[in-house]
């Protein structure tokens, strides 16, 4: 057999040499989940009834059309989320980075010289060569490009999870802070009612004073009620201004007005439920349980890529060329050339780097593993705090709210019987303040309501939507 055709028979070989590389990687086996297979029951969690979580977006869980705007809002314009798009664009490239090293490269050079010594004849000439081929081709016959392919390739996908986490977030804090809002502006209702109450109250006790029917801790009493109203009225206002600056961050953009609600009602009614199912297994489908799974992938591959390098490295040159004196005849196949070689390199002593190297990877895929099952840990956590949450506010609700009527019907009595002179300024003062503290603690109820919709949205992997890519 020729040179050349040995070149090109060794040409047609590189992508199987390539592809058909051993791999030294212990074989990935998922772990078990280290949680129990089903959610907590008892006296503080709900009765499930669902075989598991089914895939939803989130307007199955925030169906307020407003608030869909903003989030839509939010998806196009957030920074966090462009950088998490951009972070996984850099993360697909990078594994075009690394295979392109699984493959020869081939390269084409040329070449043309003249040469003319003090003008004599005979002194001067031309050359001319052209050459292509493939030059230090590594041969993978241990799998270390492969694994470290591998490697990439689950490191993009950890990247892309995390991107997800990062959305999964945002939709979340979103809808947290527009519950805030209608919860500080229910707060502000009640502050306003609290002070107008107070108002009257400063004013017939100023009437008592002058009557001489009324001594003056009476009308201080008062007006401690109304100034505490007022102080709250200024804060609550605080509170708004600053609710939308933390809508106008998430969405990165100006907020309109017309988008925000005007209460807890309006929230609490426009929430879908979150179906938990009764099996932990789709912990295993949260965006940061996924990243984790794809970072001990990544790194089961970096073992086999230290322990290739225990192994010699071997690599082929293959050139194919042309060289000639004259240009017209650079293509003859006399002037046609060729060249076949191969090379291979150990190194022997290393003090025992290589080796090491070794150990690093396996321990550090031991801590994959262990941050793996953390991640699990920590969500079945998450999600069981949320259950038992969920399985008692029914009942704190209804107590608020009977607490809330008992309260002001309280202060309707007491006033009408303070009117008539029969009980003191102070019963009345008092069931005033236990009345603007029952409405108080209603709204903080309400609000945590919402939250544990939003908390279980987020805590269960919420919807499977991907992140804009990057423009």
């Amino acid at each position: 057999m020729s040179l050349t055709a040995r070149v090109r028979l060794f040409a047609g070989l590189l992508p199987a040499l390539a592809l058909g590389a051993c791999s030294l990687a212990p074989k990935y086996v998922a772990p078990a989940a280290p949680v129990p297979a089903s959610w907590p029951v008892g006296d503080a969690y709900l009765a499930q009834s669902e075989a598991g979580l089914p895939l939803v977006s989130y307007k199955d869980v925030f169906r307020d059309p407003r608030l869909q705007a903003l989030v839509d809002q939010a998806l196009a314009n957030n920074r966090d989320l462009r950088v998490a798009a951009a972070n996984v664009t850099a993360a697909r490239a990078q594994v075009r980075v690394i295979r392109a090293n699984q493959f020869p490269a081939v390269g084409v050079s040329g070449s043309a010289a003249h040469q003319d010594v003090g003008g004599r004849a005979g002194s001067s000439g031309s050359s001319y060569s052209v050459e292509a081929g493939v030059s230090s081709f590594e041969l993978d016959l241990f799998g270390r490009l492969a694994n470290a392919t591998e490697s990439q390739r689950n490191t993009a996908l950890a990247t892309e999870a995390a991107a997800r986490t990062v959305r999964l977030g945002l939709v979340a804090d979103l809808a947290q802070a527009w519950a805030t809002y209608a919860a500080d502006r229910d707060l502000l209702r009640v502050a306003e009612a609290t002070a107008a109450n107070a108002q009257e109250s400063v004013r017939l006790s100023t009437a008592r004073l002058r009557g001489g029917v009324a001594a003056r801790t009476e009308l201080r009493q008062a007006e401690q009620v109304l100034e505490t109203a007022r102080g709250d009225i200024a804060q609550q206002r605080a509170l708004l201004a600053q609710d939308v600056n933390a809508m106008r961050l998430l969405v990165g953009a100006d907020v309109d007005e017309a988008l925000l609600p005007g209460g807890m009602d309006e929230v609490n009614t426009s929430l879908g439920e979150v179906p938990a199912g009764t099996s932990t297994q789709i912990l295993l489908r949260r965006p940061d349980v996924i990243e984790a799974e794809y970072d001990l992938r990544a790194a089961n591959a970096d073992i086999d890529v230290a322990r290739a390098e225990l192994f010699p490295t071997l690599s082929l040159d293959a050139l194919i060329g042309f060289a000639s004196s004259s240009l017209s005849s650079l293509f003859d196949s006399a002037s046609r050339t060729a060249t076949l070689g191969g090379g291979a390199s150990w190194s022997i002593f290393n003090a025992g780097g290589r080796t090491a190297n070794v150990e690093v990877t396996r321990a550090q895929r031991d801590a994959a593993l262990a941050t793996y099952e953390k991640a699990i840990q920590t969500a079945f956590r998450e999600v069981a705090d949320a259950l038992a949450d969920q399985g008692t506010l029914a009942e704190r609700l209804r107590a608020a709210s009977a607490f809330t009527a008992a309260a002001q019907d309280t202060a309707r009595l007491t006033e009408a019987t303070y009117r008539r002179g029969l009980v003191s300024s102070l019963d009345n003062l008092d069931a005033q303040r236990s009345l603007y503290s029952a409405r108080q603690a209603e709204v903080a109820v309400r609000l945590q309501q919402a939250s544990n919709r939003i908390t279980l949205y987020r805590v269960l992997g919420g919807d499977q939507g991907t992140v804009p890519q990057e423009r």
